[in-house]
């Protein structure tokens, strides 16, 4: 199961409601560490209400830097460093070791542990693997913003089980160590006969969630956000503004229904809008299964399961 906490859902300027952009997710996995995808001004903070630990985060991942999705880094750092941080901290980005650098550089200070910059890609059509594990991996591929600017995939590993009635029925094969090699290399000769791993496999589906950042919807929105359990998209106005290339409800909802996501949510609203109700519902006309996130909502997602929590 992942677990999304949204921390931040304002852009810009922060207000009474809406912290700046910052989420932070959690495979439920005991060897797995939460990750934060943005850190708007305030977020240490909103971590802080929200009981997480920033202790534990070993990687953060910038969309791109404009300072309501970055500036939370200077003090969030320099809280880890008072608090005695030992660990490596990497920040992936775009173009993440020049302004890095430059943060580390701000003050008279000097964090004692390492803060490593991880550059991301940010021109083209191909996704980039930026951190893998045995149970999933995390993903980018460039969006279509005013800057450099990223979007993030959390994909989960696909799950192979054998179906031993299918199997014991169709080759004699029975659960032990076969089953095992079978999973492992695809194919085991039980009795003389092969048996391939295609033909007795059940998959289950790993969860998949992407988050945009800052964005218009674009081709490579749909390459990245295809089938995915949930897309949490840029939705800054009601409607798409060109000249400040962000998207809007009904954008943020076409590109939602063309790419055959389960859910969409929305977030990084202007302050403009102290009710986001119509955004939502103008979403909601094209694509149902839209949401406006808010500050500290919680949602619980894996194959079958999307729960919305305060």
């Amino acid at each position: 199961m992942l677990e999304i906490v949204f921390l931040g859902t304002g852009s810009a300027v922060p207000s009474k409601t809406r912290s700046l952009a910052a989420i932070w997710m959690h495979y439920a996995s005991e060897r797995a560490e939460p990750f934060l995808f943005d850190c708007g001004e305030g977020t240490q903070l909103q971590m802080m209400k929200a009981r997480l630990s920033f202790m534990k985060l070993e990687r953060i991942f910038i969309s791109h830097w404009h300072a309501d999705h970055w500036a939370g880094l200077i003090g969030l750092i320099q809280t880890m460093n008072l608090e005695g941080r030992k660990e490596p901290l990497r920040v992936y980005g775009p173009e993440a070791d020049r302004f890095v650098e430059n943060i580390l550089e701000l003050g008279y200070w000097a964090p004692r542990f390492r803060v490593l910059p991880v550059d991301v890609p940010f021109e083209g059509e191909e996704v980039t693997t930026l951190y893998q594990t045995e149970d999933f991996e995390i993903l980018s591929i460039p969006a279509r913003h005013s800057v450099p600017a990223v979007m993030y995939c959390f994909k989960e590993r696909d799950k192979i089980n054998v179906d031993i009635e299918k199997a014991q029925k169709l080759y004699g094969l029975t659960q032990g160590r076969l089953v095992g090699q079978l999973k492992e290399k695809g194919s085991v000769t039980v009795k003389g006969k092969t048996v391939r791993l295609d033909e007795v496999a059940v998959v289950k589906k790993g969860v998949k969630a992407v988050y945009t950042g800052d964005t218009r919807a674009c081709p490579n929105l749909q390459t990245i956000a295809h089938g995915a359990d949930v897309v949490i998209h840029d939705s800054t106005f009601e409607s798409e503004d060109e000249t400040k290339m962000h998207a809007g409800a009904e954008e943020a909802a076409r590109a939602a229904k063309e790419a055959g996501v389960q859910h969409l949510i929305l977030t990084h609203f202007s302050r403009r809008y102290q009710d986001v109700t119509d955004l939502e519902k103008k979403a909601r006309a094209i694509f149902p299964d839209s949401i406006a996130a808010r500050d500290f909502m919680t949602v619980r997602v894996k194959p079958g399961l999307f729960k919305v929590g305060p």
